[in-house]
């Protein structure tokens, strides 16, 4: 008995955190990257405002489907939870591990792009971007082995700093008033091929962007009021993210034309120099930076609690449940952080990056049916919160996620095929773990 308490998570996170680690979570270095790939491939204002606006009320129709979920089958773990509760082991045996691979590449990637962005300002340190990235994730380590207060309020502070700093962004586009932007000729006959090609992979890149938005529930484990906190959390967060989103690309097209956007690596940076002059750039990279310390530290503490639920349920090695006093689930830190540390020194994921809102949109699609099935299967369960218009928002949710992999099958049908053949090699390993259960 003692083993099954000592092996619980601390209820010691609160509505601050969720908030901080929700926009932690999501905004980070795309949205001051992709608004030059998406004025490329969509060419017209009205269009681009649409896609992120169309993103953003996807995710929050999926908002108000977690929040039933996560306050009804409040476990560490996220959707995978929910999946295996309505569609059986498997189904949450494959999203569990999906969800985890997901959401352990990111650290591995933004240790390696802090590191280049503080080499932009500190080039004399161009020879060691390898070993800035490992010591940045070393320190990561180290602060969450010390508990999950600490780095609940690192996550406070630098997810404050950060949106200080885009707001400040956006006030200044806006107080800009240079040469005139000109106006662009569109093609008014919208359904070219073309155009729904870019609009699908815009689209992929834009759900990429909001990518961490349900960061809050793999943390409802350890929520103190978990019923109340986390649909307050998921909605205002969630509307926040869209509204910084739009904004941000509203002020970015105030400086700047679309077609000069458009060839634009690195949009923020492009806008930064018109408004502050040659320092801009560094301005930029300075809020980059810190975008990517909040959200490289909410990624540090997501997927360690999927390993935890995994390993509870026996689809990990018993170990993954131990939790250290400071209430981290220290062995399944650690063994997300091997992985990164192994991503750091291969260094090429951009592939892994492109097919992770891919998976995302499959996991999500999952748990919205998982809403549906629950709701028939197991009427009884107790439900602190109910998703409003039931089921027709869930089912919205359903059809759109569904549209969306069929047009990310047509635009990135590589990643897909990658997918089948994880999902094929996967069920004879899940049947080797049952066994040992």
């Amino acid at each position: 008995m003692s083993n099954s308490t000592k092996n619980q998570l601390k209820k010691s996170l609160g509505f601050s955190f969720n908030i901080a680690v929700l926009i932690g979570g999501t905004i980070g270095v795309g949205i001051l990257r992709t608004p030059g790939t998406i004025a490329e491939m969509l060419n017209n204002y009205w269009l681009i405002i649409a896609s992120w606006l169309f993103g953003g009320l996807y995710v929050l129709l999926g908002a108000n489907s977690y929040s039933e979920l996560a306050t009804m089958l409040p476990k560490a773990g996220g959707s995978y939870n929910y999946i295996k509760r309505a569609l059986g082991d498997y189904a949450g045996f494959l999203s569990g591990w999906y969800d985890y691979i997901v959401n352990a590449i990111p650290p591995a990637f933004y240790c390696i792009v802090i590191s280049e962005y503080t080499i932009i300002l500190f080039p004399g340190l161009a020879s060691y971007s390898t070993v800035i990235s490992i010591s940045l994730l070393a320190a990561f380590v180290l602060l969450h082995l010390s508990g999950v207060k600490n780095g609940s309020i690192i996550q406070q502070i630098t997810s404050f700093l950060k949106v200080i700093c885009f707001v400040a962004l956006v006030v200044a586009c806006f107080m800009y008033s240079g040469a005139e932007v000109p106006k662009i000729k569109t093609d008014s006959s919208i359904f070219q091929i073309g155009l729904i090609f870019g609009f699908f992979k815009s689209l992929q890149l834009i759900i990429g962007t909001y990518n961490g938005w349900n960061g809050v529930c793999f943390f409802a484990e350890e929520n103190e009021d978990p019923g109340k906190n986390i649909p307050k959390s998921l909605y205002s967060g969630v509307l926040l993210v869209i509204a910084i989103y739009i904004l941000v690309n509203a002020a970015f097209f105030h400086v700047l034309p679309i077609e000069t956007l458009a060839k634009s690596n690195l949009a923020a940076a492009d806008v930064a120099k018109i408004l502050f002059g040659e320092n801009g750039a560094k301005i930029v990279t300075v809020i980059s930076i810190f975008s990517l310390i909040s959200i490289l530290n909410a990624f540090m503490m997501i997927p360690p609690r999927i390993l935890y639920g995994l390993s509870r349920d026996g689809f990990f090695i018993e170990k993954g449940t131990t939790v250290n006093k400071g209430g981290t689930p220290i062995v399944a830190l650690l063994i997300s952080s091997l992985f990164s540390l192994f991503l750091i020194c291969i260094g090429s994921f951009e592939v892994l990056f492109s097919f992770a809102a891919f998976i995302s949109i499959i996991v999500w699609g999952l748990a919205y049916y998982s809403l549906l099935k629950l709701r028939t299967i197991e009427p009884d369960l107790p439900r602190p919160y109910r998703s409003f218009w039931y089921p027709w928002t869930t089912i919205i949710a359903i059809i759109i996620s569904i549209g969306l992999l069929l047009g990310f099958i047509y635009s990135d049908p590589k990643a897909f095929t990658i997918i089948i053949g994880i999902t094929i090699v996967s069920y004879p390993l899940f049947l080797v773990l049952k066994k040992k259960r």
